[in-house]
């Protein structure tokens, strides 16, 4: 009987390290979520800005040539 409740102890104490353990987890789960949100947005943008640059926008040129007089 004795037997049966240090092991009954012993299974309480590694449910609750697992818990502790899985809480960590999570927690560091949620800390790289947010980074990656982070960054997320920051390459959004560094994408925008590039994109202006391979595409830059040019103002109407006046046309080159003859023009004849009215």
């Amino acid at each position: 009987m004795v037997e049966v409740n240090i092991r009954i102890l012993r299974i309480f104490t590694k449910v609750k390290e697992m818990l502790l353990t899985t809480k960590n987890v999570l927690l560091q789960l949620q800390k790289i979520e947010t980074k990656i949100k982070a960054h997320d947005n920051d390459i959004q943008i560094i994408f925008k800005y590039l994109k202006k640059l391979i595409n830059p926008e040019m103002p109407p040129r006046k046309g080159i040539g003859f023009k004849p007089q009215q």
